[in-house]
C-alpha cells in the first residue's frame, strides 16, 4: 500500500462572496508526480497557497505524512456568507494554521509561479540561505562563530547539490544573470536545499520555449529519481504534464471536475470542454 504523502479534504477557500476553491479533496502518495490544472484564475494557486500556511482556509483540512497541519471551518460572520459545501465538519476540531516557514520545516517546499531569486546573491547564496533554515546554532554561536563545522556542512551540500542539479559552474554568478531556464532550475534547487519529503512547483514551465520546457521536463523527472522526491505540480503546458504525471487533478472554478491518469484526463469530455479544447466543426 502506498504511504500517503498529502491529503486535502473538503478544502476551501472563500473571499468575501467568491469562493476561489470549493470543497477540495485531493492526495499525493509517496514518489509520486501529481499535476494540478485548470483554466486561468480555476483556483490553483490558491489552493497552493491554502496548503502551504499563506492563506488560512475557510473550511477544511490538509494532512502531511499523516499529520493534519492545516484545518479551519466558518468562523465569525463567514457562518452566514459560507458558500461551500461540510460546513460543519470541522467545527469541533482544533484549529490550525501555521505560517509558512513552519510549514516548510515540516519538509514541504514550493517554488512560485514568478521566479523569487535573492537579485543581488549568487547562485551558490541563494541555496546556502535557503539551507540556513536547517541550522541548529542559536545567536550567541553564530556570533562567536562556535558553529563553524555545521556552516562548513551546509556549505558542502551546496556544493553537491549544485553539481547534481548542473548549476556547478556557474555557482559564482549573480542568480539573475543566469538564463532563464536555468534560474527555473535554480530555483527548484533552492527548494531542494530545504530537504523537503514534498516538492510543490508551481507552473514551473512559464515563459518558457519548447527546447527549455523538454529540458526541464527531463530535469524534474531527474529530480524525483535522484532525490527520491514526490512532487505536487502546476502546471499549463500539456506535453509536460501528460510526459512526466503520474495522476492529475483538473479544476474548474475551484471544483474538481476530474481526476486521474493522463489517459483518462485527455479523453474526459468534462476536461475537454472546460479546458483542453472543443474542434470546431468544418
Amino acid at each position: 500500500m502506498s504511504e500517503n504523502v498529502l491529503r486535502l479534504e473538503n478544502v476551501t477557500m472563500q473571499f468575501g462572496g467568491v469562493v476561489a476553491v470549493d470543497n477540495l479533496s485531493m492526495e499525493i502518495n509517496r514518489g509520486e508526480i501529481v499535476a494540478l490544472i485548470g483554466p486561468n484564475g480555476a483556483g490553483k494557486t490558491t489552493a497552493f497557497n491554502t496548503i502551504t500556511g499563506v492563506y488560512e482556509p475557510t473550511n477544511g483540512q490538509v494532512t502531511f505524512l499523516g499529520r493534519p497541519i492545516v484545518r479551519n471551518h466558518p468562523q465569525g460572520k463567514m457562518k452566514k456568507a459560507y458558500k461551500g459545501a461540510e460546513a460543519e465538519k470541522y467545527a469541533h476540531e482544533p484549529v490550525l494554521n501555521p505560517t509558512p516557514d513552519k510549514i516548510t520545516k515540516l519538509g514541504m517546499a514550493r517554488t512560485f509561479q514568478n521566479i523569487r531569486l535573492w537579485k543581488t546573491q549568487t547562485v551558490f547564496d541563494n541555496v546556502l540561505i535557503a539551507k540556513h533554515m536547517l541550522r541548529t546554532a542559536n545567536v550567541f554561536a553564530a556570533t562567536f562563530r562556535l558553529n563553524r563545522a555545521e556552516e562548513a556542512e551546509q556549505r558542502r551540500e551546496v556544493a553537491e547539490l549544485l553539481d547534481i542539479v548542473g548549476l556547478s559552474d556557474v555557482r559564482n554568478e549573480l542568480a539573475t544573470s543566469l538564463p532563464y531556464g536555468k534560474q527555473r532550475r535554480l530555483e527548484i534547487a533552492r527548494a531542494l536545499a530545504t530537504k523537503p519529503k514534498l516538492l510543490m512547483l508551481d507552473e514551473p514551465a512559464a515563459g518558457m520555449n519548447p527546447q527549455e520546457t523538454d529540458e526541464l521536463t527531463a530535469f524534474i523527472a531527474r529530480v524525483r529519481r535522484d532525490f527520491d522526491m514526490t512532487i505536487l505540480l502546476i502546471e499549463h503546458h500539456m506535453d509536460l504534464v501528460m510526459d512526466i504525471s503520474d495522476r492529475i487533478y483538473v479544476i474548474d472554478f475551484g471544483k474538481l471536475i476530474a481526476h486521474g491518469t493522463p489517459e483518462e484526463i485527455q479523453n474526459d469530455r468534462r476536461v475537454i470542454d472546460a479546458y483542453l479544447g472543443v474542434e470546431e466543426d468544418a
